[in-house]
């Protein structure tokens, strides 16, 4: 398990280990993925909430609905698992949270509410197979999702989201395919990566934002 991890020592790591990866590090500089703080009792309840509220819509969409749930179940900066708990179907909704996101929503709120789920503190012990496997019995929360939550909140070094689309493109371009590239390809290529693909990922991201575009997250089920 991370404690945390030099991002110089791994670029540096990337660098010598994949040519074409170091072109384009080269090209977009120094990596400033930096973790999420923890900031108050319910971290690990905002990210997740965060990350439901976010699949498959734009950035732009998954905000505008965040930041409406935000103003009706706020505990100082943090959405608060008990106040929206407290929140009816239909509060929900007018927030434009979608059915089954309401679902996952409540069902996410009384896993940490009753102690389903592992508490921030105890998944920071966790490997990340581990955690994996406690979040995604939460209903609306998958892979990805979890995946998501080891890069940018426990701060693990390897983690290699096959499904992000946006992961997906940058791939592609940076290796220059001209076919879409399988998990299972994309699995391959980064073996050598290793211990270091939360940093390449960071990579990824970053030639599709070169592109000006845009990838939705993945469903839960991913």
């Amino acid at each position: 398990m991370s404690k945390g991890y030099d991002k110089v020592t791994a670029v540096r790591y990337l660098q010598v280990a994949d040519p074409q990866l170091r072109a384009h590090i080269d090209a977009v500089g120094p990596c400033t993925l930096t973790p999420t703080p923890d900031t108050g009792p319910h971290t690990l309840f905002d990210r997740l909430a965060s990350s439901i509220m976010s699949q498959q819509l734009s950035v732009k969409a998954a905000a505008t609905i965040a930041g409406r749930l935000r103003e009706r179940a706020m505990s100082d900066t943090q959405l608060d698992p008990d106040r929206v708990a407290a929140l009816s179907d239909e509060e929900l909704r007018a927030c434009g949270i979608s059915r089954p996101k309401v679902a996952a929503l409540r069902d996410l709120a009384d896993a940490v509410r009753v102690g389903r789920i592992p508490t921030l503190a105890e998944l920071r012990d966790y490997d990340d197979d581990e955690v994996i496997t406690s979040l995604t019995t939460v209903r609306g929360i998958g892979r990805w999702t979890a995946e998501m939550l080891l890069i940018f909140l426990l701060d693990r070094p390897d983690v290699f989201p096959v499904a992000d689309v946006g992961v997906r493109r940058g791939f592609e371009r940076v290796l220059g395919l001209d076919t879409t590239a399988s998990p299972a390809m994309m699995l391959e290529r980064s073996a050598s990566w290793a211990p270091y693909r939360s940093v390449a990922s960071w990579y990824l991201w970053r030639a599709v934002d070169q592109t000006g575009e845009s990838a939705p997250a993945p469903t839960s089920s991913t």
